[in-house]
């Protein structure tokens, strides 16, 4: 929503300002310059980009527009998931989590906890790692590199996205130059016409580098930081993810388990002490 917010206050404040100025806002609709800058820019990215990065690109495009990729309600959900798990554990004995890992959707404990479900990757994740701790399929210290390289890869590919939409924001200004420069050729047919005509001609000209800069440093670049956030959030709920299972692997207790977790947060999601324990209880 913010993304929106923001994008709305770009364009609201380059225009409103060019209004007061005593500008004429049909002077700025230009379509064959959008044309020529828009059309070049998807061209030369779909030169440029693997067909997978593309689709990707496509399907991240929309967490620019959420609120923030892990709340403080995941990270709760989280720490619920572990506490409980370990509790189980505890009582019933390790093999007791097998049908939770196998099946999360049917299980009881996750069932409480739908905040959880709702990253199909971290839920992936999750499960993997925990079958290898139900299986004693590896060491806590083998367990821990296994997840610093699901990690490493995952992030390593998500970060192509902004990079390819970053790629695309630097092109804008050169592109906007190329719009202009092609409508000073068109403008060079009409020298024999009145000024007014050669004048809107200019104009349309000189709309086409506004708009590559502005498309570029007010909309695709400022995209492009966002999405790079997001995945930064994601990775640090991944971490705080490898730390929980880590600590399940050692069999610690589900609340040290709990508090190693909560301390790994960044402190603008980490929920309170109090908050922990309410929700435990509840």
């Amino acid at each position: 929503m913010l993304s929106i917010i923001g994008i709305v206050v770009v364009f609201l404040g380059v225009v409103g300002g060019y209004l007061i100025a005593g500008g004429h806002l049909h002077v700025l609709f230009q379509p064959a310059e959008l044309v020529i800058i828009g059309g070049a820019a998807v061209g030369a990215m779909l030169i440029g980009t693997p067909t997978k990065t593309m689709k990707n690109l496509v399907a991240d495009l929309p967490k620019v527009f959420k609120s923030g990729a892990f709340t403080k309600d995941h990270y709760i959900a989280l720490l619920g998931v572990l506490y409980n798990l370990g509790m189980k554990m505890r009582r019933e004995g390790i093999l007791a989590l097998e049908s939770d890992i196998s099946e999360p959707e049917n299980s009881a404990i996750f069932k409480n906890y739908p905040k959880f479900l709702e990253n199909h990757h971290a839920l992936e994740f999750f499960k993997d790692t925990a079958r290898l701790i139900v299986d004693a399929a590896a060491a806590p210290s083998e367990l821990e590199m296994i997840m610093e390289n699901d990690i490493e890869a995952h992030h390593e590919e998500a970060f192509l996205s902004p990079s390819t939409l970053s790629t695309m924001g630097d092109a804008l200004p050169g592109l906007g130059i190329v719009a202009a420069v092609m409508g000073v050729v068109i403008t060079m047919g009409y020298l024999d016409q009145p000024a007014e005509v050669i004048g809107h001609h200019v104009a349309a000209a000189l709309v086409g580098t506004f708009l590559g800069i502005l498309l570029s440093y007010g909309l695709v670049q400022p995209l492009a930081s966002n999405l790079t956030h997001y995945i930064r959030e994601e990775g640090r709920y991944f971490t705080c993810m490898k730390i929980g299972l880590k600590a399940m692997a050692e069999s610690l207790s589900p609340m040290l388990v709990v508090e190693y977790v909560r301390r790994s947060i960044y402190v603008s999601d980490r929920p309170s002490a109090e908050e922990v324990e309410k929700m435990l209880k509840g």
